[in-house]
């Protein structure tokens, strides 16, 4: 019987329109507008001036303390400015614009294709040198990942887990890494493994990929101490703490870290990532990003340079179907409604999905029946139904003595309620509100 977590679940139609489409180079743009926000924790502080030239892979933004993560230009060319743009999310942040001019590298990055397995430097090292080349969370978080490796004093990493599962509907950039990168992802692999100290490496992929699942264990026989295990397809599998309990039956405590269970995982677009940034000394300057929908003429799976506007990667994939109602960055569950396509493409930027209008707008409001499907579905064993009314109402000590911050912001309540109640809307507002308050707490104490 193949494995998955116990607590809740959906099945939504997987709609993996893409799975069969090989990775293809994006035209580099004319111009490129790269954020500095864009990981969790404090933006990056700009180390260019407007009229400076810079190259490929050039330090443009410097992290912010321990907590944060550098950023490098994606094209060659010239700063035209730094000034605030709309992102993804529809806030003006501050970015950085480049107008391009060719395609010239910095000298220290290996452009060789040729895998390279030999590992040369220290554990300390590699979280030196992928701190050094920017690399972030792939699968969504952003959280910097020399922070995540560096584990607490008084933790102690036993496992390593790598994310393959990309339950997503949609979505199949990290499927497409696999079935092309995969020599890659191991060495990465092996180079986290380092990192923490750590003997063994479990691999998670969604049974849904078995053509992923038979490169990967095919590979992985070459090297020691990496399991490849195929997964029953049920969302959201791959949730961290999801993860962990299917493939070691371990439950991360609330409030706790996956290292609380001896566990650190990362995705294997992050994976890859560390690969680059170690073997070749390539920084995170470009990332596989998923382009689809049903009425898109071409969905794709696309390597395309950081800050590229979404309108470029539509235009890749065939233009804009004359039916879309929406514009998802990421995917239909977890991902987030976009006003415009003029919006630039950034580190945690998975897929870009057109909806079209007959799926896209929202269904009436109706009052609560008290069916508890979102009690059943939900995977941390929340009640959305109680959390939703509590954030509406503003009563943040009763959400947080309800454990909203444990919400993973899956959607799965949102998706089964009868009544087309925003439960996951008001849910993330009440989170947002909870989680000022506990950093004031902390910054008082």
């Amino acid at each position: 019987m193949l494995k998955t977590f116990t607590k809740g679940g959906i099945h939504p139609p997987e709609n993996k329109l893409s799975s069969d489409c090989r990775i293809r180079d994006l035209k580099i743009p004319a111009t490129v507008i790269i954020p500095l926000g864009q990981h969790l924790g404090a933006p990056a502080v700009p180390v260019v001036n407007r009229g400076d030239n810079v190259k490929t892979g050039q330090l443009i933004a410097k992290g912010e303390g321990f907590v944060s993560s550098g950023i490098h230009a994606s094209v060659s060319g010239k700063v035209s400015k730094i000034e605030d743009a709309v992102d993804i999310s529809g806030f003006k942040r501050p970015a950085v614009f480049i107008e391009t001019s060719g395609d010239e590298w910095i000298e220290s990055i290996d452009r060789s294709p040729a895998l390279s397995t030999t590992i040369s430097i220290t554990g300390p090292e590699i979280i030196t040198r992928i701190s050094e080349m920017g690399i972030v969370g792939l699968g969504g978080a952003t959280f910097p990942t020399h922070v995540k490796l560096t584990v607490p004093r008084g933790k102690k990493a036993e496992c390593l887990l790598i994310n393959g599962v990309e339950c997503e509907p949609y979505l199949t950039a990290d499927h497409a890494l696999m079935i092309e990168k995969g020599e890659e992802i191991m060495v990465g692999i092996q180079i986290l493994k380092r990192a923490l100290n750590v003997d063994r490496a479990i691999i998670g992929i969604e049974n849904n990929k078995p053509d992923a699942i038979r490169n990967l264990q095919i590979l992985a026989k070459k090297y020691k101490g990496i399991e490849v295990t195929g997964l029953k397809v049920k969302y959201p599998q791959g949730g961290e703490k999801q993860l962990i309990q299917a493939l070691l039956k371990r439950e991360v405590p609330s409030g706790g870290l996956p290292v609380d269970v001896g566990v650190v995982a990362f995705n294997v677009g992050t994976t890859f990532a560390v690969y680059e940034a170690v073997q070749k000394n390539k920084p995170l300057f470009e990332r596989i990003v998923t382009v689809t929908g049903k009425s898109l003429k071409k969905p794709s799976n696309f390597r395309v340079r950081i800050g590229t506007q979404i309108a470029d990667l539509l235009e890749a994939a065939g233009g804009l179907p004359d039916d879309t109602g929406k514009i998802i960055a990421g995917g239909p569950m977890m991902g987030k409604a976009v006003a415009s396509t003029e919006v630039p493409v950034v580190k945690g930027s998975s897929g870009i999905l057109l909806l079209p209008a007959f799926e896209s707008h929202r269904r009436k409001t109706e009052p609560c029946i008290r069916c508890s499907k979102c009690v059943s579905v939900c995977p941390m064993g929340l009640e959305p139904y109680l959390l939703m009314p509590l954030a509406q109402k503003g009563l943040y000590d009763n959400l947080e003595e309800e454990k909203v911050m444990d919400c993973i912001e899956c959607g799965s309540c949102s998706y089964t309620c009868p009544a087309d109640r925003p439960l996951l809307d008001y849910i993330r507002l009440g989170k947002a509100h909870v989680g000022k308050i506990i950093r004031s707490r902390k910054k008082s104490a």
